[in-house]
């Protein structure tokens, strides 16, 4: 045996099914022992497209997902997605090959430090340095990427190591209980809770693991009290549920704004200042005292002063608080969250019924989205000014059926994270929403949806422009720059690719043919001219907002 093939016996015992990858000939000994292995490799037209694979693979599976590239370029490719798993907390891991050892400290083809490189975005990057470390490296890489919270590490394994002779065997990995708060700090949580007039949640990514939203839903029921979500915390709490009060994150005044302006008491659950920060909710400390909950101490900010902190497993301390509120229940009155509510209902239905012709509304396009989607299907929005739409007009039912880039905000991240989600899921109906700046930056892995029988369907909001960056520039300075560029007959580019393609210019017929698409047993690309007036109309609407009282 190998190094080569005791590394790839050592990915078998963590339970790895695919690596999406693009492989150099660095790889070749590796690439050689997954001959033999179970492990499917999943080849890929671009290293990024595959990082976003590995990315999306963690987030929906809470299992690492794996991505391989070569030394230099290949290396260079993976860094954008790696970085977008690692700050939006999806467990990855990421094997890149190296030059042999003998020319590494030296002027040499294609050699440079990757280590170092991929050090600023994961948990931990380390080279294999003899075979015998093998079983340990990669035991300690799936470990820490698993535990709380979720990350991506990085393996390098040099060519010349890959070959050499090893003799060790694979370390098995045990499960890891996480640390639970102590009743103390649970119960000094629960008196400032009680002590509240107005208490809110501000629930955050870590609230969509599965168990933490089983017990933040059955809190929220017993007290009553109001959920707001980050873009990543879609799905904590069934959108239809009377204590839902939608996506906050918009940085302008919306709905959800006039909750926690109102809010006494704010319990941020899982919450990543990384996605939102505090200065846009919390200016100055306000009048909030602020509860945090989440598997992490808090990040210490000037505008995030924590009264009481409770570190551990999320679900377990939601656990312990539930078992206080069933024993002893609250008495509050939160009348202006539910008049919130109201409010942000009838935005959304507002265009449900819009035929408008020749551009649709994104309000209308996100309607028909939702009605074809069951509660379990999932979407992934790219980045642009369709996830400020998606964000605040798409909601969900259950967690993990909205995915957003909203750590790292990378753009391109969607339509390859929409294979990973079809091979999670081959069941559901997946469907991943990118503007046409965003699509275009991973099109290539169209011929790797369609060769893996990955059916999806990718829906272009086409502007010919990069239409969030003209957004906020016209915001801030009243005008922009030149932002438009062209774009490929989208239709043509689809059926090139032996996908389907379609393009609707009407919003009547916006459902069917997103149904069309759905049925067609194939990859589809759904094109729609948007109406991005409104993103000025909204922006408009968002400065008028009078808080309920």
């Amino acid at each position: 045996m190998n190094a080569a093939e005791l590394f790839v016996k050592c990915l078998e015992a963590e339970g790895v099914e695919h690596i999406f990858g693009v492989p150099g000939e660095e790889n070749a000994h590796f690439m050689m022992a997954l001959e033999d292995s179970p492990i499917e490799f999943v080849l890929c037209r671009h290293e990024q497209a595959a990082a976003f694979m590995a990315d999306v693979f963690g987030r929906l599976t809470g299992r690492p997902g794996v991505c391989l590239g070569t030394l230099g370029p290949g290396a260079t490719n993976l860094v954008t997605g790696v970085a977008d798993g690692n700050m939006d907390r999806a467990p990855m891991i990421v094997i890149t090959g190296q030059a042999d050892s003998r020319r590494q400290h030296k002027e040499s083809h294609q050699n440079m430090n990757v280590v170092d490189m991929f050090d600023p975005v994961t948990k931990w990057a380390s080279p294999i340095l003899h075979p015998e470390n093998i079983p340990e490296v990669v035991r300690k890489a799936f470990k820490l990427a698993q535990v709380e919270k979720p990350g991506a590490c990085h393996i390098e394994l040099a060519e010349d190591i890959a070959e050499m002779p090893a003799t060790k065997v694979p370390i098995e990995p045990q499960r890891l209980r996480r640390p639970v708060p102590d009743d103390k700090i649970i119960d000094r949580a629960m008196e400032v809770i009680r002590g509240a007039k107005r208490p809110i949640i501000l629930a955050g990514n870590g609230a969509i693991r599965t168990r933490a939203a089983k017990q933040l839903r059955l809190f929220a029921e017993q007290t009553g009290i109001g959920v707001v979500n980050t873009f990543m915390g879609k799905g904590c709490v069934d959108w239809q549920s009377e204590q839902s009060l939608f996506t906050i994150g918009l940085q302008a005044k919306d709905h959800a704004a006039c909750a926690i302006d109102a809010a006494d008491v704010v319990i941020c659950l899982g919450y990543d200042l990384v996605e939102y920060h505090p200065r846009l909710w919390n200016t100055n400390g306000q009048n909030h005292q602020i509860v945090h909950i989440d598997f992490l101490p808090a990040e210490v900010d000037e505008d995030y002063r924590v009264d009481v902190e409770v570190v551990g497993d999320l679900a377990h301390a939601l656990w312990m608080m539930n078992e206080r509120v069933h024993a002893d229940p609250l008495n509050l009155d939160l009348s202006q969250q539910q008049a919130v509510r109201r409010e942000m209902l009838a935005d959304i239905e507002e265009h449900s019924h819009d035929t408008a012709e020749g551009v649709i509304k994104p309000q209308k396009a996100l309607w028909d989205v939702r009605q074809a989607m069951g509660p379990a299907d999932i979407v992934l929005s790219d980045v642009g000014a369709h996830k400020m739409w998606i964000a605040r007009y798409y909601q969900c039912v259950e967690p993990n059926t909205c995915l957003i880039s909203n750590g790292f905000c990378s753009m391109g991240f969607a339509f390859p994270g929409a294979i990973a989600a079809k091979m999670v899921n081959p069941d559901k109906r997946v469907m991943a929403i990118c503007g046409d700046a965003g699509f275009m930056m991973n099109v290539q892995d169209l011929e790797t949806a369609r060769r893996l029988g990955t059916n999806f369907v990718t829906m272009i909001w086409e502007d010919h422009s990069y239409g969030l960056i003209a957004w906020k520039q016209q915001n801030e300075f009243g005008k922009h720059v030149d932002l438009s560029f062209g774009n490929p007959d989208f239709v043509k580019l689809a059926e090139s690719f032996d996908c389907a393609g379609f393009r609707c210019e009407n919003s009547a017929d916006l459902a069917d043919t997103i149904e069309e698409a759905f049925a067609c047993d194939r990859p589809a690309l759904v094109v729609v001219p948007i109406d991005y007036r409104e993103n000025s109309k909204l922006t408009e609407r968002l400065g008028q907002i009078v808080c309920p009282i």
